[in-house]
């Protein structure tokens, strides 16, 4: 009879259940939004060619308002990967002008026509829901994001939520003059892992190694949009 191994029995990783790490997003959006430098540059040009500070401030704060809408809408039967999603998506190649990012910009522009304190109480208003929304979804449930026509997986949908806010929320801060606050890693690691991702397909393995290893031969830039 052979012996027991004597190797510990490997356990399969669980999934990560992005669900709390959206909500520390959330509040990392109504710290940005309620600051009163973000209030009193609201008019001001941002950081971003087209943006004014106050568009790009409601383009931060909608995401867990659509993220709470989409997340109480009726799921979709099947769900595409989120790599996938970036890569048919029209704004990530298209240019400042195309129709689709003047869409975006202008409907961040209405929204901020409200001012700073409707925003903030809108995002504020949508956090105290997102809980018990977020309980209601199970790992394997397909959120519609209507204007593409295809769904995602809960994560991939509250992962590419997440980096808008973690994108977004270092755009006001540029436009702004201060530094954003700090993300918890449950945030920041699976943002990280999609950018890194989608700039190895844009640029190329190599170009995003020499950038994060290299600094003789760093390329310009290894932005993945």
């Amino acid at each position: 009879m052979p012996e027991p191994s004597s190797r510990p029995t490997t356990q399969p990783t669980p999934e990560r259940d992005l669900r709390p790490a959206f909500l520390a997003a959330a509040d990392h959006v109504i710290a940005i939004v309620a600051r009163e430098d973000v209030a009193a540059a609201w008019h001001r040009p941002s950081a971003l060619p087209e943006w004014g500070v106050g568009g790009l401030v409601a383009h931060l704060a909608s995401q867990p308002v659509t993220a709470l809408t989409l997340l109480r809408a009726e799921p979709a039967v099947d769900a595409i990967a989120l790599d996938e999603h970036y890569a048919r998506s029209a704004w990530v190649s298209g240019g400042l002008d195309d129709d689709v990012n003047v869409s975006i910009r202008s409907s961040s522009d209405e929204q901020a026509e409200a001012g700073r304190d409707v925003v903030l109480a809108r995002v504020v208003a949508a956090r105290a829901e997102l809980p018990d929304a977020l309980a209601d979804q199970h790992a394997d449930r397909a959120v519609l994001i209507p204007w593409t026509g295809w769904a995602l997986r809960r994560d991939d949908f509250l992962t590419g939520r997440m980096m808008e806010v973690v994108v977004h929320g270092e755009d006001v801060a540029a436009s702004v003059g201060f530094t954003a606050p700090r993300l918890p890693d449950d945030v920041l690691a699976p943002v990280v892992a999609l950018l890194t991702r989608l700039a190895a397909r844009r640029h190329g393995q190599g170009a995003l190694v020499s950038a994060l290893s290299r600094s003789e031969r760093a390329p310009r830039t290894i932005s993945a949009f």
